[in-house]
């Protein structure tokens, strides 16, 4: 019979992960919402994993699985959201062999067509963009964007 886990004893280090892939990961997450940024579909395209189980979850959508209805949602609001910027905060990544993630909170700044230039809308979503090593460098294997719609959370709750 073994001990139970002291749940106040603090977790084994685990491996660190290589700074270089930490530096490339991070580029990529960037690479992914300037081509949003910039309405670049070929751009978007290029940066995702071609998987049966990619998987991709929009603010307020259900989820898209496959690399083909993925890409189609990608060029439709991209075609519908004339501007719009991000303001990445609380970014941190993991990195576990093959395998990243990167968490943050996508601070946006949007206008639409009919928007007056002194006018934009802003919004907040928390953002879980996972990667995965291919031969041809690091590719977004799952984006799940889901809004704030609260202050935030309490910590003595």
């Amino acid at each position: 019979m073994t001990d139970p886990v002291d749940p106040d004893r603090p977790p084994e280090p685990g491996p660190r992960p290589d700074p270089v892939d930490v530096g490339e990961v991070e580029a990529v997450n960037q690479a992914f919402y300037t081509a949003f940024e910039q309405g670049d579909v070929d751009a978007m395209r290029a940066l995702w994993a071609d998987e049966p189980d990619a998987l991709c979850v929009h603010p307020g959508a259900l989820p898209l699985r496959g690399t083909s209805a993925i890409n189609r949602s990608w060029a439709l609001v991209m075609a519908s959201t004339p501007y719009i910027q991000f303001f990445l905060t609380d970014v941190e990544v993991a990195v576990r062999g093959d395998v990243a993630a990167v968490t943050c909170s996508e601070n946006v700044l949007t206008a639409h067509e009919d928007t007056d230039a002194s006018s934009f809308g802003g919004g907040k979503a928390v953002a879980t963009n996972v990667f995965v090593r291919t031969p041809d460098g690091w590719r977004l294997w799952i984006h799940h964007a889901s809004p704030v719609v609260s202050g935030g959370h309490d910590e003595h709750e």
